[in-house]
């Protein structure tokens, strides 16, 4: 006899899902404000679009990753940390613009889905979220066996901001005399990853856990360091930059 096909049978885990799901909803719900006005869980998120304080309010969009950072993840097993640096850099990508935050959507996807590694990587995003002021809307959560490696996942995230069209950073008010202001990183950020884990594991042969005295922690703790949102630093220059227009 013949066994019935089943998501099951296919690798695909219903129930995993679904505690997912449920936490993940908790942590989303912490980052709504009045102008959430929806759920997650539904298809399409809802965000109120009056922007009376603005003359001609332009949105501005950005899709982005992480990148190869995503290996020293899985190889320390930290996973609260990558959707901090996945926010933090699509804040940056529209704050070069002007344009503060208003929601994100994450999309992860995996082999075989872990609960407690989805919780934790939708954890970051939501804490990522929660200090840029900006409403995690929704997302999409994906299993799908035989096609990643067992333990790991990617993540990508979508963000849209706001500002007004008087107010946009493109550069063309740029003269000569300008002050150019340098804002110090933690680190590699969301960058040169390939390129990092090359030298570190490839040519000196370390391992994530190697303690170098020279940074005074192990090499993965380093390398995780999270992507800086840069908003905060820049606030009070984009508000007096708005007054002085």
């Amino acid at each position: 006899m013949t066994k019935p096909a089943t998501y099951a049978s296919a690798g695909v885990d219903i129930d995993a899902a679904n505690r997912a799901t449920e936490k993940i909803k908790e942590l989303a719900r912490a980052t709504f404000n009045a102008r959430t006005l929806s759920e997650i869980g539904s298809f399409g998120g809802m965000f109120d679009g009056a922007f009376p304080e603005m003359r001609q309010p332009v949105l501005v969009a950005s899709a982005d990753g992480v990148g190869t950072k995503l290996k020293i993840a899985f190889a320390t097993g930290i996973h609260n940390t990558i959707g901090r640096d996945l926010v933090n850099h699509c804040v940056n990508d529209i704050l070069v613009q002007g344009a503060r935050p208003l929601f994100f959507l994450d999309y992860i996807a995996t082999g075989k889905l872990a609960p407690e590694t989805i919780t934790s990587i939708v954890e970051g995003i939501a804490n990522g979220c929660g200090e840029n002021g900006c409403a995690l809307l929704g997302g999409e959560t994906a299993e799908m066996p035989g096609f990643y490696a067992d333990g790991e996942y990617d993540v990508a995230g979508f963000i849209v901001g706001v500002v007004d069209r008087e107010k946009i950073i493109d550069g063309h008010t740029i003269t000569p005399g300008d002050i150019v202001l340098g804002l110090p990183s933690v680190g590699l950020h969301t960058n040169g990853y390939s390129l990092a884990r090359k030298l570190f594991f490839e040519v000196t042969g370390y391992q994530a856990e190697t303690h170098l005295d020279e940074l005074d922690e192990t090499i993965g703790a380093a390398l995780l360091k999270p992507h800086v949102s840069y908003l905060s630093t820049l606030e009070g220059l984009l508000i007096a930059r708005h007054r002085n227009d």
